[in-house]
């Protein structure tokens, strides 16, 4: 199985789907999913993308299939991320990837783009927040003080499974959908999800903003629950080539809710970017 072993770090787990033809050079895509989640929740991208991309979809270390092999208390954080990020690339032999963040993976690419502009050839965000509201880190609390004591009392599987209801997804989805995501989140180790609140919770990529030169795609609900407004603005403020397109959607998760018009999307703007037809 493809795994990244090094001495002292956690171990990385990766998928990488390749349909491009063996005879012609193929640009990377990398797919970087968010807090709680791990490399499966971005299955229905591939038939999009992997025709025409080399696809690398990691599990952040601690989650999906990745080892913990750190301190809850301080073994996530931007610097670590980044490494990951690096490592993997070197592992792998790339020298660059077009990198797509969903949520609070987001963030880790804009700083990725600030500081190692060379990796990056594109930075795609879907639904990611620039820094996390206080709002938001006061939700689904379940009457607890704050978050990491709701997740410690609920357990991971329970406190995701309040934050879903009417935020993550819509009103109206797929019940077997629904079911299907919770399980799969429902997997994440519960002192791991409290280590990724801590990071994100912490974490403002405003600093970063002015620095990003590689283009920029923002995939963004329609009057965001989580995301809203003020995360684009400041986007449009401070990155010098961004372009943020609205799905016609109030749900978080959109990687998951409308996972083909988020990728045909992404796949227009990388490809143009690249200079190359992606249809057949």
């Amino acid at each position: 199985m493809p795994f990244l072993e090094r001495t002292n770090q956690p171990t990385l787990f990766y998928e990488l789907d390749d349909y491009t033809d063996p005879w012609k050079p193929a640009p990377y895509v990398l797919l970087q999913h968010g807090a709680a989640r791990s490399s499966v929740f971005w299955r229905a991208w591939v038939p999009y993308l992997s025709r025409f991309y080399r696809v690398i979809r990691p599990d952040l270390r601690g989650l999906g299939q990745s080892t913990k092999g750190f301190h809850a208390e301080d073994g996530i954080n931007l610097n670590f991320y980044m490494k990951d990020f690096t490592d993997l690339l070197d592992h792998l032999g790339v020298e660059s990837v077009h990198y797509c963040g969903e949520s609070s993976a987001g963030m880790t690419g804009m700083a990725l783009a600030a500081e190692h502009p060379h990796r990056i050839r594109t930075l795609t965000l879907v639904s990611s927040p620039v820094y996390m509201t206080d709002e938001d880190k006061k939700s689904s609390l379940g009457g607890h003080a704050n978050r990491v004591e709701a997740l410690r009392a609920m357990g991971a599987r329970g406190w995701l499974e309040a934050s879903n209801a009417g935020r993550r997804f819509p009103s109206d989805a797929d019940p077997a959908m629904l079911a299907w995501s919770l399980d799969e989140m429902g997997k994440s180790a519960t002192e791991a999800v409290i280590a990724g609140f801590r990071w994100s919770s912490t974490t403002d990529a405003r600093p970063y903003l002015p620095k990003i030169a590689a283009p920029v795609l923002g995939l963004y609900p329609v009057a965001g629950i989580i995301t809203k407004n003020e995360h684009t603005d400041h986007l449009c403020a401070e990155v010098k080539n961004v372009r943020i397109v609205r799905m016609p959607s109030r749900a978080h998760s959109l990687q998951v809710v409308m996972p083909a018009t988020c990728a045909k999307e992404m796949l227009y703007f990388i490809s143009q970017c690249d200079g190359t037809p992606c249809r057949e």
